[in-house]
C-alpha cells in the first residue's frame, strides 16, 4: 500500500508571509502542529487498517524499499561469455542465473517443438479443408508490452542480492583462475607470512607496527632512507622476501604525515593490488575498544560479487590462516560497498536473552529462525 498524500487542515493553509516577525513564528508554529497533527492520524490510521487486513502492511513494506546507492548501481550488460572482465561492472552471480535460465528456457522449448512435431504427424492424417482456410488471412502483428510488464530503470538496474550476503567464492570465471592461477590454487594455501614496509622518508612507524597486529605471522622492516644507504625498490624488495618464503608483500604510502594508500603484492608472481586509503581510524581511539590478542582470526568477506571483487577477496584470503583459532574470538570483517572496503576488528561474546529483547528481524521484517535467544556482544579492537 503505498502512501497516499493527505490534504492538510484549514490551519495548515494560514497565511504566512507578514511583515512583522513575530507574528511569522507564531504562523509558523501554528502551520507546523497542524502538519503534525494530520500526519500523526494518518498513521494511526494506516495502523489500524493494517492491523485488520495484514497484507496491507506487507505490501506497503514490499514498495518502500529505499533506493540507497547500492541499489542505483547500474550493472554492464555483457554476455555470459566474457573472459575475465577485470575492467567491467558484472554482478558474477546474476550472470550465472541468467545463463541457467537461459539453458532452461530452451530445453523447454525443445520440448514443446517435439510436441509440436508429434501434433502436426497427427494432423496430417487428417482432412486438408482446414489447412487452405488461413491461407488469405493476414499476419498478426506483435503486441506491444502493456505498462504494467515494462520494468522501470530502477528495477532494471536495481541487482536482486542484497548488499550484507556473504562472498561466494566458488562463484569465481573460469577465465580469472587461468590468469591467476596462483590466487586459485585448488591445493591447500600454505601458512600466510607477510613483510609489512613502507615508503621512502616515511614517518609511520607506528602506522606500520599496527598492520602487525591485523594480519597474522606478519613483521615490519623500516625501509632505510639515510643518503649513504642503498635505497632498495619495491622490485628488489619482492625478490628478497620471496627469498625467505613472505607469501606478501604490503607497502604503506604516506602523504603530509596520513596514511594514503596500500599496495599489496602477491609472492612469487604476483599480482599487485592497489588501495587509496580514504578514513584511517585507529583503534585506541574507539570508546569501549579492546586489545587484540595473537590469536588468528576469522575472515568474514562480504559482498565480493564482480571479477575484480571476487579476485581481491582470494586476496585477503590468502594473507589469513585457513583455520583460525577460535578461541581467541576476533573476527576482521570486509565489506565492500560500491568498490569500497570497510575494515572493522571485533571480538565477540555469546550472551543470554534479556527479556526485553527481541528475536533477529530479517530484511523482510520476518524473524530469523534457527537464531532465537542466541545474542552477539561485539566489541571494538
Amino acid at each position: 500500500m503505498a502512501l497516499k498524500k493527505f490534504k492538510p487542515s484549514a490551519k495548515a493553509t494560514l497565511p504566512f508571509k507578514t511583515g512583522n516577525r513575530e507574528k511569522r513564528q507564531k504562523l509558523h508554529i501554528v502551520r507546523k502542529k497542524a502538519l503534525d497533527n494530520t500526519r500523526r492520524d494518518e498513521r494511526f490510521r494506516r495502523r489500524r487498517e493494517e492491523d485488520k487486513d495484514p497484507s496491507l502492511r506487507e505490501e506497503r513494506l514490499r514498495q518502500n524499499v529505499p533506493l540507497t546507492l547500492e541499489r542505483k548501481r547500474v550493472w554492464d550488460d555483457v554476455d555470459s561469455d566474457i573472459e575475465d572482465g577485470l575492467g567491467v561492472s558484472i554482478d558474477v552471480e546474476r550472470l550465472k542465473r541468467q545463463k541457467l535460465a537461459g539453458v532452461t528456457e530452451e530445453a523447454d522449448q525443445s520440448r514443446d517443438a517435439d510436441d509440436g512435431d508429434q501434433a502436426g504427424s497427427e494432423d496430417e492424417l487428417d482432412s486438408m479443408i482446414d489447412s487452405t482456410s488461413d491461407i488469405g488471412s493476414p499476419p498478426t502483428s506483435p503486441k506491444p508490452p502493456s505498462s504494467k510488464q515494462q520494468k522501470t530503470a530502477t528495477d532494471r538496474a536495481t541487482s536482486p542480492t542484497q548488499s550484507s550476503t556473504s562472498t561466494n567464492l566458488a562463484l569465481t570465471p573460469s577465465a580469472l583462475a587461468d590468469r591467476f592461477p596462483t590466487l586459485f590454487a585448488t591445493s591447500p594455501s600454505p601458512n600466510p607470512k607477510t613483510l609489512i614496509t613502507t615508503s621512502l622518508h616515511s614517518t609511520l612507524h607506528n602506522e606500520a607496527t599496527l598492520l602487525t597486529t591485523l594480519f597474522p605471522n606478519s613483521v615490519y622492516i623500516p625501509r632505510s632512507a639515510h643518503r649513504h644507504s642503498h635505497k632498495y625498490s619495491v622490485r628488489e624488495i619482492a625478490a628478497f622476501a620471496t627469498n625467505r618464503k613472505y607469501t606478501s608483500l604490503i607497502v604503506l604510502k604516506e602523504d603530509q604525515k596520513k596514511p594514503t594508500g596500500l599496495s599489496i603484492v602477491h609472492l612469487p608472481a604476483g599480482p599487485t593490488f592497489h588501495f587509496s586509503i580514504s578514513n584511517w581510524v585507529e583503534g585506541r581511539k574507539i570508546p569501549g575498544h579492546g586489545r587484540p590478542t595473537e590469536h588468528d582470526p576469522e575472515l568474514i568477506l562480504n559482498n565480493f560479487r564482480t571479477p575484480l571483487g571476487l579476485l581481491t577477496a582470494h586476496l585477503f584470503r590468502t594473507m589469513f590462516p585457513p583455520r583460525p583459532e577460535f578461541e581467541g574470538r576476533q573476527v576482521v570483517t570486509l565489506h565492500n560497498q560500491r568498490d569500497y572496503i570497510f575494515l572493522r576488528r571485533h571480538r565477540y561474546v555469546f550472551r543470554e536473552t534479556k527479556g526485553t529483547e527481541r528475536n533477529v528481524v530479517g530484511p523482510d521484517g520476518k524473524e530469523v529462525q534457527g537464531v532465537q535467544g542466541i545474542r552477539a556482544g561485539l566489541q571494538e579492537l
